[in-house]
């Protein structure tokens, strides 16, 4: 249980990572569709890294894993909501709804 709960913090880390910083171009687009200023977007990329890097570090230090995996779950289901908002097809709300069941799964296990 141990392993799969590291490797969800790794997936979330990883996913957070890949979307905000290769795949940048795109979270521009959504957040224009969503009709969120540069400042909400920069600050919610900025907070969605963070969060993910104490995800990583939470492997060692375990005490670290709980409030970012919550913080981390409330900005997927924001994220959830923007795309209902729009009426995005439900691929579009897929990788925000993975990572949001991820996170529940690590905040749930970090209490125990």
């Amino acid at each position: 249980m141990k392993y799969l709960i590291i490797l969800s913090q790794i997936t979330v880390a990883i996913s957070v990572a890949y979307i905000w910083v290769i795949r940048y171009h795109n979270v521009v687009k959504e957040f224009n569709l969503f009709g969120l200023s540069d400042i909400t977007r920069n600050f919610t990329g900025a907070t969605k890294i963070s969060l993910a890097t104490l995800l990583v570090v939470g492997i060692w230090y375990s005490s670290l894993v709980f409030i970012p995996s919550v913080l981390m779950g409330v900005l997927m289901i924001a994220a959830q909501y923007f795309h209902f908002k729009i009426s995005n097809p439900f691929i579009k709300h897929l990788p925000s709804l993975i990572l949001l069941i991820l996170c529940a799964f690590i905040a749930l296990s970090s209490i125990q």
